[in-house]
């Protein structure tokens, strides 16, 4: 591998979620503090829509780290599961042993009991799911019953959802109302810009112990943000193979004919071409028609 080429203690641009590379970026810090914010308020769903790659499970692992001992956390990070299912590993995850053929009254009720014990010992129960759009629409009634356990005073559990826009799709439906209308807080990932790709880049690298400066050309980065879209996935894809570019040509930097050859060997980046290419010709077409109208306009004294 390159680490040692490039004076590096570890790999910067690995794809697991690691939380000691976290980037204080606008998007995932505005992100933290609707999240901390929904949470201490005590009651209702907080929701996080990132489209792929855009860091929700990192922040989602955040979370977990950043909550302090007043929290107890009920994390899921596979919802596709029975309704059932889903209730089962709730249990499981708040630290009931429960048998596998008990009824769904017996289990409801032990979830119940268990979270009023946490509620006199001062705790704040949080289930938080990860991948949240793959959540059947009978899972999410499931939640949405759970989250009408509560005392006088506040809910027994708060609930927080990380998903992809599909998840927006999915609470759009007409049955799914009741628990849209429970959503406090939500917020939307969004890509990074520019100046952001720098202070990543950078970040990613010191965090490894590179001290040398920045390790991509101006036209590498250009290259990169035009393919990646920001996303932070495909960042780290594109930087982690155009590292292993360069080292194989015996490089200290990283070129723009690197990083087209990690682009050209990535076929997520056409699908962001595509994207971007799709969004210029609707921009094109819109200014052309508007155009033609106002032509037309003119020519019967219109306007």
């Amino acid at each position: 591998m390159y680490l040692k080429h490039f004076k590096l203690n570890e790999l910067p641009f690995s794809l697991t979620p690691n939380t000691n590379f976290y980037c204080d970026l606008p998007t995932h810090q505005e992100a933290l503090n609707v999240l901390l914010l929904g949470l201490k308020q005590g009651e209702g769903f907080i929701k996080i829509v990132g489209e792929v790659g855009t860091g929700k499970t990192l922040l989602c692992r955040l979370l977990l780290n950043t909550l302090d001992e007043q929290f107890v956390t009920a994390y899921i990070p596979n919802p596709d599961q029975s309704s059932y299912s889903f209730r089962m590993s709730l249990a499981h995850e708040l630290g009931l042993s429960i048998e596998k053929d008990c009824s769904q009254h017996i289990l409801l009720n032990n979830i119940t009991i268990r979270l009023l014990e946490l509620h006199k010992a001062g705790k704040q129960t949080v289930l938080i799911v990860d991948e949240a759009q793959a959540l059947t629409d009978d899972c999410l009634e499931a939640i949405r019953l759970l989250t009408n356990l509560e005392t006088e005073e506040k809910k027994l559990l708060q609930v927080v959802l990380f998903g992809q826009p599909e998840l927006d799709n999915k609470l759009n439906q007409h049955t799914l109302r009741q628990l849209k209308q429970r959503i406090t807080f939500s917020y939307c990932l969004r890509s990074l810009d520019k100046q952001e790709l720098d202070v990543y880049l950078s970040h990613r690298l010191a965090k490894a112990g590179y001290t040398y400066g920045m390790i991509f050309s101006s036209g590498a980065k250009k290259q990169l943000f035009r393919a990646s879209g920001g996303l932070p996935r495909l960042l780290n894809v594109l930087c982690h193979k155009s590292l292993l570019v360069s080292y194989g040509r015996g490089l200290n930097r990283v070129d723009i004919k690197s990083m087209k050859r990690a682009i050209a060997d990535t076929e997520s980046t056409q699908s962001i071409k595509y994207q971007i290419n799709a969004n210029l010709l609707f921009m094109l077409t819109t200014g052309v028609c508007l155009a033609l109208i106002m032509v037309i306009y003119r020519k019967y004294g219109l306007i």
